[in-house]
């Protein structure tokens, strides 16, 4: 009657091997929360955008705003937008 009510008289309880077990659960169950919080890192930040603002409310930095300020005189010198639309990007911009 050795290791009655033991498992298999091994000397492991339900647990696994005792201590030992508890830290494996342990480490799995710190590894599981971790990838979840990556995982709601990821999401936070696929759905924001990913598009930084400046501070400025705008959310164009200054080398952003020259490119966009040289893409509007491009379209308006080939006629692609009027000069009405041109100012309303301006104003949008800042400039």
């Amino acid at each position: 009657m050795m290791g009655y009510g033991r498992g298999l008289g091994l000397g492991y309880d339900m647990m696994g091997a005792g201590w030992l077990g508890g830290l494996v659960m342990l480490f799995f169950g710190l590894l599981v929360l971790v990838g979840l919080v990556l995982l709601v890192v990821w999401a936070v930040r696929a759905t924001a955008g990913g598009h930084p603002s400046n501070g400025a409310g705008s959310g164009v930095s200054d080398g952003g705003r020259d490119a966009a300020v040289a893409i509007a005189r491009k379209r308006l010198a080939a006629g692609e937008i009027t000069a009405e639309q041109f100012e309303e990007i301006m104003r949008a911009l800042g400039s």
